[in-house]
């Protein structure tokens, strides 16, 4: 018997498709996308420049031209009398090639 442990597979396509947590949505976002044609979602902890390339080609079927990302630190916060700490957190800031877009409203097309 093999006392090894081993992990518990994870498909790949899996894996990329929970990669994106959400778009985020700011004012700096939003300039970012007019002036760059630039996208920003905020992504698992654990996630690589080229995981996060993968995952928005797959997800959006579009091309990816470069990825930013910056690590979010969380911030310390007063529930009441207690001191508490928000979660760090990943954003990715994706830039995509002349010509490409993504809907992120879910506008139906007609």
């Amino acid at each position: 018997m093999s006392t090894a442990t081993t992990k518990s597979a994870v498909k790949p396509t899996e894996r990329l498709i929970n990669l994106l947590v959400a778009p985020h949505v700011s004012e700096k976002a939003a300039r970012a996308g007019e002036k760059h044609n630039q996208y920003v979602f905020r992504v698992r902890r654990d996630a690589t420049k080229p995981e996060i390339r993968k995952a928005v080609e797959l997800m959006f079927s579009v091309e990816v031209d470069a990825v930013q990302v910056v690590n979010v630190m969380g911030k310390n916060k007063r529930f009441g009398a207690t001191m508490g700490r928000r979660s760090d957190w990943k954003k990715a800031y994706v830039s995509l090639k002349s010509g490409q877009t993504i809907d992120l409203t879910g506008a139906a097309k007609a």
